[in-house]
């Protein structure tokens, strides 16, 4: 008889984007006790409409899907249907999801992920949530203070045991942030305006690290939230360009207590 029960079952969706892979499953190791099964594009997308995620306590998306770069342009495609059923499934079983970094940027021809997630970061101009904005806006490795947000965010079970400040070294997205519909839990001591970040479509078209003709509005500094999602909590962390936020402890907790909070089944 196993007196401790059974262990629980972590689900990781990865790809589309680069990471340096061993640092990572170090990170990954890090988080708690998972039972862990890591699957990578496009074969995630197809395990997960066949079932995958249905069996998962807890889900972690660390990827950005649905995106062809090549020769300076991007194309963009949707998820299949059955991967769109089998996340609508996990939510309205009050089991919910975790975010990290790009994931934000997943999916742009599927409205209802970055409605679910919170936010949207754009590689072309747009529209979102009615409105024509810019293309998203990147800056890696700045050093800045992350703060625990005063009021709704304090206390939260995905705060738990996390300083209320504390140094991060990663990568800051100048996006859009549905920040009245989400629970703000941490923000990031930095300028959010467009002469502190790169354009994207300018860098999909060759031209890094550029931020020329590209008029993009202040944004927001939240860099972590909750999200109700039908009974369900999504949590979204723009942590995680690298392995120096992988090695961050205050991370670490971070992801961790998001993973056990979004596990626990809200259903009635």
């Amino acid at each position: 008889m196993d007196l401790l029960g059974p262990r629980r079952s972590l689900l990781v969706l990865s790809g589309g984007h680069p990471y340096e892979e061993a640092p990572f499953a170090a990170f990954l190791a890090s988080l708690g006790d998972w039972e862990l099964t890591h699957l990578v594009h496009p074969e995630a997308e197809e395990h997960v409409a066949a079932g995958a995620a249905d069996a998962a306590d807890a889900l972690l998306f660390y990827d950005m899907p649905g995106y062809t770069f090549a020769d300076g342009t991007v194309k963009t495609a949707p998820p299949l249907p059955g991967f769109k059923a089998a996340l609508e499934r996990r939510f309205a079983s009050g089991r919910g999801a975790v975010m990290m970094h790009h994931a934000i940027a997943g999916w742009a021809e599927w409205p209802q992920w970055s409605e679910w997630l919170g936010g949207r970061f754009l590689y072309q101009p747009g529209e979102v949530q009615g409105r024509a904005v810019l293309d998203s806006g990147y800056r890696h490795d700045v050093d800045y203070t992350a703060e625990l947000v005063a009021g709704q965010g304090a206390g939260h079970p995905v705060l738990e045991g996390v300083p209320a400040t504390f140094p991060v070294n990663d990568e800051l997205y100048l996006g859009e942030v549905f920040e009245a519909d989400v629970t703000p839990l941490i923000r990031a001591r930095h300028e959010f305006v467009a002469s502190n970040f790169y354009s994207a479509a300018h860098a999909v078209a060759g031209r890094m690290f550029d931020n020329a003709d590209w008029p993009h509005p202040p944004g927001s500094n939240l860099v972590a939230w909750a999200k109700p999602v039908g009974s369900a909590q999504i949590v979204y962390c723009q942590f995680g360009d690298g392995p120096h936020t992988y090695a961050n402890p205050a991370v670490r907790t971070v992801i961790a207590n998001a993973l056990a909070w979004t596990a626990q089944s809200r259903s009635t």
